[in-house]
Protein backbone atom coordinates (compact mmCIF):
# COMPACT_ATOMS: atom_id res chain seq x y z
CA UNK A 1 0.00 0.00 0.00
CA UNK A 2 1.25 3.40 -1.11
CA UNK A 3 2.10 5.78 2.07
CA UNK A 4 1.70 9.53 2.03
CA UNK A 5 5.21 9.06 1.87
CA UNK A 6 5.42 7.38 -1.00
CA UNK A 7 2.26 9.85 -2.59
CA UNK A 8 4.24 12.68 -1.86
CA UNK A 9 7.83 11.86 -3.01
CA UNK A 10 6.29 10.18 -6.53
CA UNK A 11 3.86 13.59 -6.94
CA UNK A 12 7.60 15.64 -6.44
CA UNK A 13 9.44 12.83 -8.80
CA UNK A 14 7.00 12.84 -11.55
CA UNK A 15 7.47 16.57 -12.00
CA UNK A 16 11.10 16.98 -11.33
CA UNK A 17 11.29 14.31 -14.03
CA UNK A 18 9.20 16.69 -15.92
CA UNK A 19 11.76 19.76 -15.61
CA UNK A 20 9.98 21.41 -12.42
CA UNK A 21 11.77 22.85 -10.04
CA UNK A 22 11.19 21.03 -6.52
CA UNK A 23 10.73 23.59 -4.32
CA UNK A 24 11.02 22.93 -0.35
CA UNK A 25 7.19 23.98 1.69
CA UNK A 26 7.10 27.44 2.97
CA UNK A 27 6.29 28.19 6.61
CA UNK A 28 2.54 28.17 7.75
CA UNK A 29 3.17 32.22 8.53
CA UNK A 30 3.54 34.11 4.89
CA UNK A 31 6.77 35.74 4.65
CA UNK A 32 5.66 38.67 2.85
CA UNK A 33 2.22 38.60 2.44
CA UNK A 34 0.19 40.91 5.28
CA UNK A 35 -3.18 39.87 3.62
CA UNK A 36 -3.09 36.04 5.16
CA UNK A 37 -3.06 34.81 8.57
CA UNK A 38 -1.84 31.85 7.52
CA UNK A 39 -0.49 29.75 4.06
CA UNK A 40 -3.68 28.35 3.11
CA UNK A 41 -3.07 26.68 -0.80
CA UNK A 42 0.05 25.75 -2.55
CA UNK A 43 0.61 28.69 -4.49
CA UNK A 44 0.71 31.14 -1.59
CA UNK A 45 4.66 31.22 -1.92
CA UNK A 46 4.71 32.18 -5.64
CA UNK A 47 1.71 34.85 -5.26
CA UNK A 48 4.50 37.89 -6.27
CA UNK A 49 5.24 35.61 -9.36
CA UNK A 50 1.88 35.14 -10.70
CA UNK A 51 1.40 38.81 -10.68
CA UNK A 52 4.75 39.33 -12.06
CA UNK A 53 6.69 41.24 -8.75
CA UNK A 54 9.09 38.84 -8.58
CA UNK A 55 11.63 36.55 -10.51
CA UNK A 56 12.62 32.99 -9.97
CA UNK A 57 15.38 31.30 -11.65
CA UNK A 58 12.85 28.60 -12.71
CA UNK A 59 9.57 28.47 -14.92
CA UNK A 60 7.63 25.85 -13.61
CA UNK A 61 7.39 24.18 -9.84
CA UNK A 62 6.77 21.45 -7.70
CA UNK A 63 5.96 21.44 -4.48
CA UNK A 64 3.86 19.89 -0.74
CA UNK A 65 2.98 22.77 0.86
CA UNK A 66 1.70 22.77 4.47
CA UNK A 67 -1.22 24.70 4.75
CA UNK A 68 -3.95 25.78 7.36
CA UNK A 69 -7.36 27.00 6.63
CA UNK A 70 -8.81 28.33 9.93
CA UNK A 71 -10.06 31.65 8.85
CA UNK A 72 -10.58 34.07 5.90
CA UNK A 73 -11.55 33.31 2.90
CA UNK A 74 -10.78 29.48 2.42
CA UNK A 75 -11.95 28.66 5.99
CA UNK A 76 -12.68 24.97 6.15
CA UNK A 77 -13.40 24.78 10.25
CA UNK A 78 -17.03 24.39 10.03
CA UNK A 79 -16.58 21.02 7.81
CA UNK A 80 -13.95 19.57 10.04
CA UNK A 81 -15.25 16.40 11.58
CA UNK A 82 -18.11 16.34 9.72
CA UNK A 83 -17.38 15.45 6.41
CA UNK A 84 -14.88 12.65 5.56
CA UNK A 85 -12.33 15.16 3.41
CA UNK A 86 -11.80 18.33 5.58
CA UNK A 87 -8.78 19.35 7.91
CA UNK A 88 -7.33 22.23 9.77
CA UNK A 89 -3.75 21.49 9.11
CA UNK A 90 -3.25 19.38 5.56
CA UNK A 91 -0.28 18.97 2.88
CA UNK A 92 -1.40 20.74 -0.85
CA UNK A 93 0.79 18.99 -3.30
CA UNK A 94 0.94 21.31 -6.62
CA UNK A 95 2.43 21.93 -9.74
CA UNK A 96 2.80 25.25 -11.05
CA UNK A 97 3.37 27.60 -14.16
CA UNK A 98 4.57 31.17 -14.88
CA UNK A 99 4.01 31.79 -17.94
CA UNK A 100 5.42 28.21 -19.85
CA UNK A 101 2.41 25.85 -20.24
CA UNK A 102 -1.12 26.37 -19.70
CA UNK A 103 -4.63 24.64 -20.01
CA UNK A 104 -3.28 21.46 -22.44
CA UNK A 105 -0.56 21.05 -20.60
CA UNK A 106 -1.67 21.19 -17.14
CA UNK A 107 -4.95 18.52 -18.09
CA UNK A 108 -2.28 16.01 -19.77
CA UNK A 109 0.07 15.69 -17.02
CA UNK A 110 -2.99 15.31 -14.24
CA UNK A 111 -4.66 12.63 -16.69
CA UNK A 112 -0.81 11.19 -16.92
CA UNK A 113 -0.15 10.62 -13.32
CA UNK A 114 -4.14 10.12 -12.10
CA UNK A 115 -4.79 7.37 -14.17
CA UNK A 116 -1.33 6.03 -16.07
CA UNK A 117 1.20 6.42 -13.24
CA UNK A 118 -0.97 6.04 -10.46
CA UNK A 119 -3.64 3.64 -12.39
CA UNK A 120 -6.59 4.92 -11.33
CA UNK A 121 -9.71 3.63 -13.22
CA UNK A 122 -10.61 6.35 -15.63
CA UNK A 123 -14.46 5.81 -15.32
CA UNK A 124 -14.33 6.58 -11.88
CA UNK A 125 -13.16 10.12 -12.43
CA UNK A 126 -15.47 12.72 -13.30
CA UNK A 127 -14.09 16.78 -14.31
CA UNK A 128 -15.90 20.21 -13.98
CA UNK A 129 -15.26 23.53 -15.62
CA UNK A 130 -15.93 26.58 -15.18
CA UNK A 131 -19.19 27.42 -17.60
CA UNK A 132 -18.17 29.48 -20.16
CA UNK A 133 -14.73 27.89 -20.64
CA UNK A 134 -15.19 25.93 -23.60
CA UNK A 135 -11.58 25.30 -24.02
CA UNK A 136 -11.18 23.50 -21.24
CA UNK A 137 -14.55 21.58 -21.75
CA UNK A 138 -12.96 20.45 -25.05
CA UNK A 139 -8.96 19.52 -23.73
CA UNK A 140 -11.13 17.30 -20.97
CA UNK A 141 -12.72 15.51 -23.98
CA UNK A 142 -9.74 15.13 -26.75
CA UNK A 143 -6.86 14.49 -23.80
CA UNK A 144 -8.65 12.05 -21.13
CA UNK A 145 -11.58 11.14 -23.80
CA UNK A 146 -14.36 11.94 -21.24
CA UNK A 147 -17.61 11.72 -21.98
CA UNK A 148 -19.68 15.11 -22.54
CA UNK A 149 -21.66 14.00 -19.39
CA UNK A 150 -18.55 13.39 -17.05
CA UNK A 151 -17.38 17.25 -18.17
CA UNK A 152 -19.70 18.96 -16.17
CA UNK A 153 -19.68 23.06 -16.34
CA UNK A 154 -20.30 24.85 -13.24
CA UNK A 155 -21.48 28.50 -13.30
CA UNK A 156 -20.36 29.45 -9.53
CA UNK A 157 -17.35 30.30 -8.10
CA UNK A 158 -16.63 26.79 -7.04
CA UNK A 159 -14.97 27.04 -10.72
CA UNK A 160 -13.64 30.36 -10.49
CA UNK A 161 -10.69 30.46 -7.91
CA UNK A 162 -9.21 33.50 -5.59
CA UNK A 163 -6.65 33.19 -3.89
CA UNK A 164 -8.44 36.07 -1.56
CA UNK A 165 -10.28 39.28 -2.11
CA UNK A 166 -7.81 40.29 -4.27
CA UNK A 167 -4.58 38.69 -5.75
CA UNK A 168 -4.33 36.37 -8.99
CA UNK A 169 -7.58 34.36 -9.92
CA UNK A 170 -8.61 32.47 -12.73
CA UNK A 171 -11.49 29.39 -14.01
CA UNK A 172 -10.44 26.13 -12.52
CA UNK A 173 -11.57 22.84 -13.30
CA UNK A 174 -11.71 20.04 -10.75
CA UNK A 175 -11.11 16.17 -10.81
CA UNK A 176 -13.54 14.33 -8.29
CA UNK A 177 -12.99 10.62 -7.56
CA UNK A 178 -16.33 8.50 -7.28
CA UNK A 179 -15.90 6.25 -4.09
CA UNK A 180 -19.21 4.31 -5.55
CA UNK A 181 -23.08 3.94 -4.66
CA UNK A 182 -22.38 2.92 -1.15
CA UNK A 183 -21.43 6.57 -0.12
CA UNK A 184 -23.88 8.93 0.06
CA UNK A 185 -23.71 11.76 -2.29
CA UNK A 186 -24.32 12.72 -5.63
CA UNK A 187 -21.95 14.35 -8.33
CA UNK A 188 -20.61 18.12 -8.54
CA UNK A 189 -23.21 20.52 -9.62
CA UNK A 190 -26.33 17.99 -8.32
CA UNK A 191 -28.03 18.52 -4.97
CA UNK A 192 -26.80 15.69 -3.50
CA UNK A 193 -22.68 17.54 -4.15
CA UNK A 194 -21.85 17.96 -0.28
CA UNK A 195 -21.85 14.20 0.09
CA UNK A 196 -18.90 11.99 0.18
CA UNK A 197 -19.37 9.83 -2.56
CA UNK A 198 -17.57 12.30 -5.57
CA UNK A 199 -14.77 13.78 -3.49
CA UNK A 200 -12.68 16.51 -5.16
CA UNK A 201 -8.88 15.34 -5.12
CA UNK A 202 -7.53 17.87 -7.47
CA UNK A 203 -7.83 21.69 -8.69
CA UNK A 204 -6.32 23.04 -12.21
CA UNK A 205 -6.78 26.61 -11.70
CA UNK A 206 -5.94 28.43 -15.48
CA UNK A 207 -4.81 31.82 -14.00
CA UNK A 208 -5.67 34.60 -16.28
CA UNK A 209 -6.53 37.74 -14.25
CA UNK A 210 -5.34 39.61 -11.32
CA UNK A 211 -7.84 40.95 -8.89
CA UNK A 212 -6.82 44.72 -8.09
CA UNK A 213 -10.25 45.71 -6.35
CA UNK A 214 -13.74 45.05 -6.07
CA UNK A 215 -14.20 46.23 -9.34
CA UNK A 216 -10.83 45.78 -11.46
CA UNK A 217 -9.79 42.65 -12.99
CA UNK A 218 -6.14 43.19 -14.86
CA UNK A 219 -5.37 40.10 -16.98
CA UNK A 220 -1.82 38.61 -15.97
CA UNK A 221 1.53 39.48 -18.06
CA UNK A 222 1.48 35.11 -19.02
CA UNK A 223 -1.37 33.09 -18.21
CA UNK A 224 -0.14 30.52 -15.96
CA UNK A 225 -1.30 27.56 -14.08
CA UNK A 226 -2.00 26.64 -9.97
CA UNK A 227 -2.78 23.37 -9.46
CA UNK A 228 -3.43 21.79 -5.89
CA UNK A 229 -4.22 18.41 -4.47
CA UNK A 230 -4.89 17.76 -0.75
CA UNK A 231 -2.30 14.82 -0.01
CA UNK A 232 -4.79 13.22 2.55
CA UNK A 233 -7.65 12.97 -0.06
CA UNK A 234 -5.24 11.11 -2.78
CA UNK A 235 -4.09 8.91 -0.32
CA UNK A 236 -7.13 7.72 0.49
CA UNK A 237 -8.01 7.05 -2.88
CA UNK A 238 -4.85 5.41 -3.46
CA UNK A 239 -5.12 3.39 -0.55
CA UNK A 240 -8.24 2.09 -1.07
CA UNK A 241 -10.59 3.74 1.97
CA UNK A 242 -13.28 6.79 1.44
CA UNK A 243 -12.27 8.04 4.61
CA UNK A 244 -9.93 10.45 5.20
Amino acid sequence: MLTTNDIRRGFLDYFGAAGHRIVPSAPLVPQNDPTLMFVNAGMVPFKNVFTGLETRPYGTAVSAQKCVRAGGKHNDLDNVGYTARHHTFFEMLGNFSFGQYFKAEAIEHAWTLLTKVWGLDPARLTVTVYHTDDEAFDLWRKIAGLPDDRIIRIATNDNFWSMGDTGPCGPCSEIFFDHGPHIPGGPPGSPDEDGDRFVEIWNLVFMQYEQVDAGTRLDLPRPSIDTGMGLERIAAVLQGVHDN
